[in-house]
């Protein structure tokens, strides 16, 4: 049986296909998360990442805002 955590405030998310998605606050239930990129030359947002997803069984669908 999966454990629930509890949700950290402070990592707010909104991936809901997040295994660590906590809908019920759009929050991270990790205590930290690692960012990542995504190219080797990061000259904007879009070639960041959040290295700490991981797909969970919330849906097929990323669920972005």
């Amino acid at each position: 049986m999966k454990q629930t955590m509890p949700s950290n405030p402070s990592i707010k998310c909104s991936v809901n296909s997040c295994a660590y998605h906590s809908g019920a606050t759009d929050s991270c239930t990790l205590r930290a998360i690692q960012v990542g990129c995504s190219c080797q030359n990061v000259s904007k947002c879009e070639s960041t990442e959040c290295a700490s997803f991981q797909l969970g069984d919330h849906g097929a669908n990323c669920g972005c805002k």
